[in-house]
């Protein structure tokens, strides 16, 4: 009959080993939700670039009316 004893060491090993997996869980899980933010921030991102253009494109416009209004305006002062 073939009798082994566990030393201390052995007996916490099962432990030791679930802690690791439950870390290694929770950085996946972890990797995960901040991959998903990082998509959703990139797509954010996107969508102010292309607003930004469009308000750029806006004030260029308006600039150009308001610069035309004005020399319209001296115009017509002079010719008065």
């Amino acid at each position: 009959m073939l009798v082994t004893t566990m030393t201390h060491s052995e007996l916490d090993q099962p432990l030791e080993l679930k802690e690791l997996e439950d870390k290694l869980d929770q950085l996946i899980n972890q990797y995960h939700s901040v991959k998903t933010e990082n998509n959703s921030l990139k797509i954010r991102q996107e969508a102010l670039v292309r607003e930004k253009a469009k308000l750029l494109e806006k004030t260029t416009l308006a600039r150009t009316r308001v610069e035309a209004m004005i020399s319209r305006l001296k115009s017509m002062e002079h010719g008065s």
